[in-house]
């Protein structure tokens, strides 16, 4: 895979799946979150705020306890020699960059994407075809989760940017 996405309930304490050269982004959906802890104790991040994403490594050795209950997370995986992904979360009316790959997705509320309406838990998801998305908020407190995924040969290097 270039890139991935995946909702998945954690049930019980123990250790992520390593993932040697992809990027990771956890963002807690349900529950009363986790707390990751690497082997070396430096990196330690409590997922407890919903719709907030936290980005690592997929090779960091990262062990996972619960909170209190079993909780939901979104994950969004991108293999780092392939390409560059964002993952975001709108409260607000927004007009995308253009990507040829990317999901949108209704976190609470709903959305107006396109000439639709995406009520919550519903999404649109796109590959190989550039979409430039405007997308509102159809009711008060929605959100909204954005991943934007551009393959490697889409990325500026360093060099080519006028900074």
């Amino acid at each position: 895979f270039g890139w991935r996405v995946s909702v998945a309930r954690i049930a019980a304490a123990g250790p992520f799946s390593a993932f040697t050269g992809v990027d990771r982004q956890i963002m807690l959906l349900e529950g009363d979150g986790v707390t990751l802890h690497g082997e070396d104790a430096v990196l330690c991040h409590t997922l407890q705020q919903r719709w907030q994403p936290w980005g690592f490594a997929g090779e960091q050795p990262l062990d996972c306890r619960l909170i209190g209950g079993p909780s939901t997370d979104f994950n969004l995986m991108v293999r780092r020699a392939r390409g560059q992904a964002t993952l975001r979360v709108l409260s607000e009316m927004a007009v995308l960059d253009r990507s040829a790959h990317g999901l949108l997705m209704t976190l609470d509320g709903q959305w107006r994407v396109g000439g639709g309406t995406l009520k919550q838990g519903q999404g649109v998801w796109w590959a190989d075809e550039p979409h430039t998305w405007t997308v509102k908020p159809g009711s008060r407190g929605a959100r909204l989760a954005v991943v934007q995924w551009r393959p490697a040969d889409a990325v500026p290097a360093l060099d080519d940017l006028h900074i």
